[in-house]
């Protein structure tokens, strides 16, 4: 073979091999054979005073994407642009927890940056407050919570879960190879750890993957000792693997979204407990039928709302409610589904700099458009 044409295969090789590359990077992985697919970190949460929104704008993707916070007053009709100043925004923004209207934020590590900004409001965004930052946050929607008195746990990427006291700084409260060493996850078999969070009496709470079938990782702390503190599936779901969602203080109470099986089995519940794990209630399994969940999101009382895939949406009002199926989702390159009040959906819709709010109100049969909102992106000032 001669030279040029030899040089010339060998650039369209290279050129199909990438393309194959791209095309897997961009697309989600595979949800059969016991792989997952990561949620995304756009979520919005609810409490007594008000609704928060993060969302991904601007490029898709890298320097050019800037993660937004949106506030919703309880009772109010509009949502308004609060993203904290001076933080970047480009790895996303963690929602730790709440009190009235203000909100603590942590920012996960991108590009150059190895840390994770922590900042606070308390009154609606107005003013913010910096609080020592944390090691860089894993790239999961709670890796940071709120206690009830103003303290902190976080997820570190490296797998390291560190607290921090109100006005005080961080300390190491377990690894996950530290906790897989314990009694606590001795069914679990433990292989990551995927959630934070702190019961409504403020003890610590970790959510993990177990590679045992049938086995929910979740753990409390108490008495300076970690329990397994997770519920039991019901007997239709044995010998299903079981993958922690989400895992966040709700009101009075802890919810759990879980996702048991893989591929054309999979099913999501959620589960509630207001005792820090001792009890649990489930919700009925709702088959997800080749779907796989993008994102979860957390309303008043336990509700949940879980954008699926294939442009398609499912919400749960609390303990005894059945699943309920969303009308297709308005179109945006992300959609954050919120629910600021019982009964009633918001869809914040977003691509480029442009947010559009839809809203699906008790008893609607379709989304009706209520606001719109122009982002302004300062594309190129992340380099």
């Amino acid at each position: 073979m001669k030279a040029p044409r030899r040089a010339a295969v060998l650039a369209l090789a290279a050129a199909i091999l990438a393309a194959g590359c791209a095309s897997s990077a961009s697309r989600p992985a595979h949800v059969g054979g016991g792989s997952a697919v990561p949620l995304s970190l756009a979520t919005a949460v609810t409490g007594p005073g008000a609704t928060w929104a993060a969302v991904p704008m601007g490029a898709a993707s890298g320097a050019n994407q800037f993660w937004q916070l949106f506030m919703l007053p309880a009772g109010a009709a509009r949502w308004s642009l609060q993203t904290p100043p001076d933080i970047a925004t480009n790895g996303a923004l963690i929602l730790a927890g709440q009190v009235g209207l203000g909100i603590v934020v942590g920012e996960r590590p991108s590009l150059s940056l190895t840390f994770s900004a922590i900042t606070t409001t308390r009154d609606g965004g107005r003013t913010w407050a910096t609080l020592p930052p944390a090691s860089g946050l894993a790239g999961v929607p709670d890796a940071l919570a709120a206690a009830p008195d103003g303290g902190l746990i976080a997820l570190g990427s490296s797998q390291q879960v560190t607290t921090a006291r109100p006005g005080g700084g961080w300390t190491t409260l377990t690894t996950r190879r530290a906790l897989a060493a314990t009694p606590a996850t001795r069914a679990c078999t433990l292989t990551a750890l995927t959630a934070a969070a702190y019961t409504a009496a403020g003890s610590p709470m970790l959510a993990g993957t177990c590679s045992r079938a049938s086995t929910v990782g979740i753990f409390g702390y108490a008495d300076g000792t970690w329990h397994h503190s997770a519920p039991s599936l019901p007997a239709s779901l044995a010998g299903q693997h079981v993958r922690v969602l989400q895992l966040r203080r709700a009101g009075t109470g802890d919810v759990a979204l879980l996702q048991a099986g893989t591929g054309l089995s999979a099913s999501l519940l959620a589960a509630w407990t207001s005792d820090g794990g001792q009890q649990w209630r489930l919700s009925a399994a709702f088959l997800l039928g080749g779907a796989y969940p993008e994102s979860v999101s957390v309303g008043a009382g336990g509700a949940a709302a879980v954008v699926l895939s294939g442009h398609r949406g499912e919400t749960l009002a609390g303990p005894g409610a059945s699943w309920r199926a969303l009308p297709a989702l308005p179109t945006g390159r992300t959609v954050t589904l919120a629910l600021p009040a019982a009964g009633t959906t918001d869809a914040l819709a977003a691509t480029g700099g442009s947010l559009t709010v839809w809203q699906l109100r008790p008893g609607a049969a379709a989304w009706a458009r209520t606001q719109a909102i122009k982002v302004p992106i300062q594309y190129g000032s992340s380099g």
